[in-house]
């Protein structure tokens, strides 16, 4: 398997030589473009979104506005990461577009997923954020709001497992399942450590009392002015 293997160099960056400036890194839209055109025909945006969507990408990859997948497109281009092979007509259907992988675009594409796969990122998620100002909340206020958290999680594991029971009836190899793994086994320990967090909520072993105090903010003010905000 090739495309999923690599020589042991040493890693660069995944746009050293191809984009100047300082530029992001490809968003997974980006990549899913390139990709399907690594192993199949070139083709039209229209036809990459409806790839992404039969094949349940559209789980790790938002194809929903069609509109943000022809800006991908044209910034694919403009870094010559893609380029236009034909302009087809097929009856009375718009003009479209045809496009393909350049060898910059196959090249940086498995550069990004090496650099993805190896090195760990921080994406400063919202649920760990908002943990964070628990105490702008009551003990019973807090427990509320992730009790129902707790009945979105529990809906969405049962959502997992039902398109992990189809993938299995249709024999989808495993390799083309191990992100709904990873979704599947994080949605799982997010749900035991909130339904843990509710319990202790609801035995009183969290309180407003391990909040820390105005005297502890004055003689730790590192640890507990963390907001960024001048004092008045």
């Amino acid at each position: 398997m090739d495309s999923i293997s690599h020589t042991g160099a040493a890693r660069v960056p995944w746009n050293k030589g191809r984009l100047t400036g300082q530029k992001p890194p490809l968003k997974l839209k980006e990549i899913w473009a390139i990709r399907i055109r690594l192993t199949e025909a070139p083709m039209h945006p229209y036809r990459m979104q409806q790839l992404i969507k039969a094949r349940g990408k559209d789980e790790v990859v938002n194809v929903r506005q069609r509109n943000s997948l022809y800006q991908t497109i044209e910034r694919l281009l403009r870094g010559n990461l893609i380029a236009v092979r034909e302009t087809e007509r097929d009856g009375a259907f718009p003009e479209r577009t045809i496009y393909e992988i350049t060898e910059a675009g196959r090249d940086t594409a498995r550069l990004w997923l090496r650099e993805q796969l190896a090195e760990p990122a921080r994406e400063f998620p919202a649920f760990p954020a908002a943990l964070s100002f628990l105490p702008l909340l009551t003990p019973d206020d807090v427990r509320r709001q992730l009790e129902v958290r707790i009945t979105a999680l529990t809906r969405e594991l049962a959502r997992t497992d039902a398109l992990r029971e189809s993938a299995a009836v249709l024999q989808v190899p495993r390799l083309f399942l191990l992100e709904g793994e990873l979704m599947r086994a994080t949605l799982k320990v997010e749900l035991d450590w909130v339904t843990c967090v509710v319990n202790d909520l609801k035995a009183g072993s969290i309180s407003q009392a391990d909040a820390p105090s105005a005297d502890h903010a004055q003689s730790h003010p590192a640890v507990s002015r963390d907001d960024g905000l001048p004092e008045h």
